[in-house]
């Protein structure tokens, strides 16, 4: 995998509505009704991060999930990054 360039990654990002990004990594915030909501969302995410051997940081804080993805061995994000946040977003509905 090799790192997203400038338009690449701007381009990326307008097809991830929700999602951040400071050019290191993309991430997104999701709030759910209650914490095991947020639990469920989290290992529905598992699943998606297991199929696609990508792994995102993860942030659970009681009905909250903060996502971030980025490629640390390419050095930043990459296309394997915006197609899993695309799943990701898609799991959070």
């Amino acid at each position: 995998m090799t790192k997203l360039n400038e338009a690449e990654l701007q381009q990326a990002m307008a097809h991830l509505p929700g999602w951040t990004t400071d050019g290191s990594a993309i991430e997104r915030n999701f709030k759910f009704a209650d914490f095991v909501a947020a639990m469920a969302f989290v290992n529905r995410i598992a699943e998606l991060a297991e199929q696609a051997q990508h792994h995102p940081d993860i942030d659970i804080r009681y009905n909250q999930v903060k996502i971030a993805l980025s490629t640390h061995d390419a050095g930043g994000i990459t296309r394997k990054d915006a197609d899993i946040a695309a799943k990701i977003g898609a799991a959070a509905k």
